[in-house]
């Protein structure tokens, strides 16, 4: 036996083939799967301001940390970019990767403009010369606006205003026609997503010329769905408001609100400013 185990080969006859034809098919699909997920994980890219591009943004660009330190240190010195020229100079990223990312530099539209009004038969090499001298001689110059009023300055206007682009303007103006209009410089630190530092440097620009026309609503007779579109009154307040108003059947005074129990006296001048006692 142990003969016969020795010399006897026990070994299958048939040899399967791995590498099939359906198996290399299937192996390909599952690659292609992996691809399009890895595809589908790395971060979109919207269009963005190349001046205001943090850390973590430029890490997403691919950018190395010293061409974001090169930018960063440019604008600290109240320089700005505005072209994508500008921004090879000032960072030296590679071709390639400008390449990838400039399709969505956002500009404010005075400066896209401008660009657009440069002459054409200037040669290339001279225009970018041109250009990154002027930056490097001269500092910012802040655009001119339609007006100064807070209350009809446009979207445009508002994204004269270093760190307003077109998300926070567009906000800062429906807001706006929420308050139906802005009565107090204090609202528009109100405005979702604006900082108060960017606020300060809108009223530095903006300011309130004369107060809205508010229309204001007689609390002893207004329905609980008309008190409820006060901008600063939610359904808990409305209802305290409706409890008060039944106990004391007419209110005197607008100042009696302050009676009511947990009455958000920080908002009393603001509430006000849509309610009236009659």
């Amino acid at each position: 036996m142990q003969i016969i185990y020795m010399f006897v080969d026990f070994s299958a006859e048939e040899v399967q083939e791995i590498k099939t034809s359906e198996l290399l098919a299937f192996q390909y699909q599952v690659d292609s799967l992996k691809q399009v997920e890895l595809t589908n994980r790395k971060p979109k890219l919207y269009p963005f301001n190349p001046n205001y591009i943090t850390d973590f943004k430029g890490y997403q660009l691919g950018m190395s940390v010293e061409e974001i330190d090169r930018l960063h240190n440019y604008r600290k010195q109240q320089k700005w970019i505005n072209s994508a020229e500008d921004f090879k100079q000032v960072t030296k990223i590679s071709d390639s990767l400008l390449s990838e990312i400039a399709p969505y530099f956002k500009f404010p539209d005075w400066v896209t403009a401008k660009n657009k009004r440069k002459p054409q038969s200037t040669p290339r090499a001279t225009l970018i010369s041109s250009s990154i001298n002027e930056n490097q001689n001269s500092q910012y110059v802040q655009p001119t606006v339609s007006t100064t009023n807070l209350n009809q300055a446009t979207q445009e206007d508002f994204e004269t205003i270093s760190g307003v682009g077109e998300v926070l303007s567009s906000r800062i103006i429906k807001y706006r026609k929420k308050l139906q209009g802005y009565s107090l410089s204090e609202q528009l630190y109100e405005v979702w997503g604006l900082d108060k530092k960017t606020a300060n440097r809108v009223l530095q620009t903006f300011t309130i010329v004369e107060k809205p026309n508010i229309k204001k609503v007689n609390i002893n007779t207004a329905t609980f769905k008309e008190v409820l579109k006060n901008p600063y009154i939610d359904y808990a307040l409305c209802k305290k408001i409706f409890e008060y108003r039944d106990e004391v059947a007419e209110l005197q005074n607008i100042s009696e609100l302050r009676n009511i129990k947990d009455f958000p006296l920080n908002k009393y001048d603001r509430i006000v400013l849509y309610l009236e006692a009659k």
